[in-house]
């Protein structure tokens, strides 16, 4: 073998030496080469892009996964730039999947260390921000490679903004847009390296489905999962600074960053894009930023991709359109999408709130302010604000009224409580109370009001939609109330509140502002009218920016909460309610109910809620997270006893004179009872119900659980024959006016039709059925608790050594003494009715 084959065989993959030992005639044979470099650029036909990729093809289909990742991590090392190029966009997509999800590469949503622990450690390592995949990029960036990203694969708003030739506001696009040569095929975004590689990360959360058989992966657990938080710490550190690309040769240089890809200073970031004129495609500016600047260029990125992918997916004119009820919605997030966005604004608000005391003040801003202190600073106002509120606003309106709501809504109340992520967190007090917010807070509070009031009543809405008698909705209900009564916040709200709806003056210097005044009903009657503040200039902005200038704002402390309150009041008295009626059936139960043959009464089962399901245990939680909430949110909004006491007894909540719970509040109208919208609410919530019935020939009911259908048919039959044949001599002897007659009526009549009414309020007191005549009923031998009772007294008697028709006898003996009884005192308790 040449020195050349030697060299080559020890560091390329098994399908590369296979190549290079079927053309032995390529090289010269006095040929040495000093180094792998040498050897592959000396020979030219081994450079051509379709062989490195072509074997790296093939091995990703014949060699195990663990081998694959060795071979890429010898190829990514001793490949230069040039080489690597050819096959960095297929790389990228077998790992994290193809846009159209045909591909689902690694799998890294599904993948977890305690179920493959030796692939998970694998891809853990190979795609580290330390890693080798990492390395291959700034390898790359460093030869200023451009890959193309179609545009068609971009959140819907900024897919159709580009496909109108209108540049976005985000400035991760500017500079990017390529237009179609002629005859070509839709527009591309020329990404570099580490843009293209983000953002297949971050896509391949939204366009790879999971798999069938990973309906219970926990998503925390999961490889992609962690792959955020580690890209997160490392690109956007609470401590120190951003650690420089890692050099992608031993001893070498590290390569130098690629330019920002924003056109606008930041200087700018605290400001919103105010201009009425949409800028147009073709106006592409280059601006060359800071070499300062140069530092963080990646945690930009990062956080604008992460952004652009996860929440951009409603713009404001969609939003507005969304509202419409036969609107079709563009995009659909799922549990594990909103997981993954609560880590992003958790690890945010650490990012942010790492700033030293000094550099948060205003007056602290100077020139001499280093750039990640301004990102910090101006990260959450300027990139995420404006699209998680509209994201927000989506899952509110339109996710399921269910449990699953519980992730969106741990997702809202993150961002709600930036002070949890502060690094001075405050001790809690001693008597178990929650730590007082501070007013370090209040601009933060103001700057984001509708993220407090407008998705609080949001939040209303849904919970008065909701059964607050199950477990779960009652314990988000719980959390809310618990989050916005945490002392000081209600105050700062209300604030904000009060600061939007002060009437807007025009001021000669302040008429160069982008929104008008909206129209107040209050009184201008005062001789010294309030001053305009900055402060108060600074919350409208926010809510016209989000909302547009044509906003309708809904107070936050308005009626619409006594509504969830009285509605708390009685799910608290409901959930009570059934605590009791479980415990009275279960004491009421007979002997061998254990043994699965008691006829559950269905005519008095209340189904309209989990808590049968789930026992006592789960009652007793409904109970005290129902009784926290309420004590919340009158802590929140100053409720009183009386208030509630009020609202509970305007309701109808009490019992009626009878003791029975009343009928769901409605109207009689000419088909019968219509339920009132009050109605809807008492039936959704399991505050009332209707009694369900059967009152129908008991001969024909439908064969319940605890009988022998056949039994029960072949029964029937009998019964039916019998009383075809005998039926004038039974009513002959039901017709008897002595003892005899009293007892043939007691086993052949139904007393129970005889008193059986409608339960409904339209024609009370009108009889259900009709009169039928004496007949035999054989059914009750049907049942198993019969059957079971007979072989028990049967099995008994035999301990005592009494036959079978001996006890027979007796049984029959004991059954006539009993049935004597009975008809003496039917027949004495119909004289005293008379």
């Amino acid at each position: 073998m040449t020195t050349c084959r030697r060299r080559i065989s020890k560091w390329w993959p098994q399908s590369l030496r296979e190549a290079t030992l079927s053309i032995p005639q390529w090289f010269p044979k006095t040929a040495i080469f000093n180094s792998p470099r040498e050897a592959a650029m000396a020979c030219p036909y081994l450079q051509q892009p379709s062989f490195l990729l072509a074997s790296l093809k093939a091995d990703s289909i014949n060699k195990p996964f663990a081998q694959r990742c060795q071979d890429l991590v010898k190829v990514i090392e001793d490949f230069p730039a040039k080489e690597l190029h050819t096959i960095f966009p297929w790389l990228v997509e077998s790992i994290f999947g193809s846009l159209d999800g045909v591909l689902i590469g690694w799998n890294l949503r599904c993948l977890q260390g305690r179920v493959s622990p030796v692939e998970y450690s694998i891809a853990m390592e190979f795609l580290d921000p330390g890693g080798p995949m990492m390395k291959l990029v700034y390898k790359l960036q460093a030869e200023d490679y451009k890959f193309e990203f179609p545009v068609s694969y971009l959140p819907g708003p900024v897919k159709a903004s580009i496909q109108e030739r209108v540049l976005p506001d985000s400035p991760l696009y500017h500079n990017k847009v390529q237009f179609p040569p002629t005859g070509g095929l839709g527009l591309n975004l020329a990404l570099n390296p580490f843009e293209y590689y983000m953002f297949f990360f971050a896509l391949s959360l939204i366009t790879q489905k999971p798999l069938s058989g990973a309906l219970h992966v926990r998503t925390s657990d999961c490889a992609y999962f962690i792959l955020v938080d580690r890209y997160l710490s490392w690109f956007l550190p609470t401590e120190g600074n951003v650690l420089p690309p890692l050099s992608s040769s031993p001893g070498g240089t590290s390569p130098s960053p690629a330019p920002r890809t924003p056109a606008m200073p930041f200087a700018s970031y605290g400001l919103h894009h105010t201009s009425l004129l949409k800028r147009h495609i073709s106006h592409q500016t280059s601006v060359n930023a800071d070499p300062a600047s140069h530092e963080i260029w990646r945690s930009e990125t990062l956080l604008q991709v992460f952004v652009e992918m996860w929440l951009h997916h409603y713009s404001l004119e969609m939003y507005q359109k969304m509202q419409s009820p036969h609107a079709k919605e563009s995009f659909t997030p799922t549990e594990e999408h909103v997981l993954v966005v609560r880590l992003l604004l958790k690890h945010l608000h650490a990012f942010s709130n790492s700033l030293k005391p000094e550099q948060v003040s205003p007056s602290a801003h100077s020139h001499a302010t280093s750039p990640l202190e301004e990102f910090k600073r101006a990260a959450i106002p300027r990139f995420v604000q404006q699209k998680l509120y509209l994201f927000l606003q989506h899952c509110f309106g339109h996710w399921p009224l269910d449990a699953s709501f519980r992730a969106v809504l741990e997702m809202w109340l993150s961002y709600l409580q930036p002070w949890r992520y502060a690094p001075e967190k405050q001790a809690q007090s001693s008597d178990g109370q929650a730590r007082c917010v501070s007013e370090r807070w209040a601009p933060f509070v103001q700057e984001n009001l509708l993220m407090y009031t407008k998705l609080f009543v949001g939040f209303l809405s849904r919970a008065l939609r909701t059964d607050l008698v199950s477990p779960k909705n009652a314990l988000m209900v719980f959390r809310v109330a618990k989050v916005f009564a945490q002392p000081n916040l209600a105050e700062m709200i209300q604030k904000g509140e009060q600061l939007f709806l002060e009437p807007e003056l025009v001021i000669p210097h302040r008429q160069h502002r982008f929104f008008t005044a909206p129209t107040f009903t209050g009184s201008f009657l005062s001789s010294w009218p309030p001053a305009v503040t900055d402060t108060s200039f600074k919350v409208k902005s926010h809510v016209y920016s989000l909302e547009g200038q044509d906003c309708k704002y809904t107070p936050m402390f308005g009626p619409e909460v006594l509504r969830l309150a009285q509605l708390i009041t009685q799910a608290k008295q409901t959930a009570k309610s059934i605590s009791d009626q479980c415990g009275e059936s279960a004491a009421g139960r007979p002997f061998l109910s254990w043994l699965g043959f008691y006829s559950s009464d269905t005519n008095s089962s209340y189904s309209a809620n989990d808590l049968d399901e789930m026992g006592q245990d789960s009652v007793r939680k409904t109970d005290e997270y129902l009784e926290k909430a309420l004590e919340y949110l009158g802590q929140t909004f100053r409720l009183n006893e009386a208030q509630l006491a009020q609202l509970t007894l305007a309701l109808g909540t009490t019992q009626d004179e009878n003791g029975k719970k009343q009928l769901p509040d409605c109207i009689v109208g000419e088909d019968g009872l219509i339920l009132t919208p009050l109605g809807r609410y008492q039936i959704i919530n399991g505050l009332r119900r209707f009694e369900i019935e059967y009152q129908g020939d008991s001969e024909l009911q439908p064969i319940r659980s605890y009988e022998i259908p056949s039994l029960v048919r072949v029964l029937f039959r009998l019964s039916s024959a019998i009383n075809h044949r005998f039926a004038d001599q039974m009513a002959a002897l039901c017709s008897r006016a002595d003892f005899l007659g009293s007892f043939c009526r007691y086993h052949l009549m139904e007393p129970v039709l005889a008193s059986r009414h409608l339960l409904s309020p339209v024609g009370q007191g009108r009889s259900a059925g009709c009169v039928r005549g004496p007949r035999l009923s054989l059914r009750f031998l049907g049942s198993y608790r019969t059957l079971l009772s007979l072989l028990l007294a049967f099995f008994v008697a035999s301990l005592f050594r009494i036959g079978p028709v001996p006890c027979a006898l007796l049984l029959v003996l004991g059954y006539f003494l009993y049935a004597m009884a009975m008809a003496l005192l039917t027949e004495r308790g119909k004289l005293h009715q008379l």
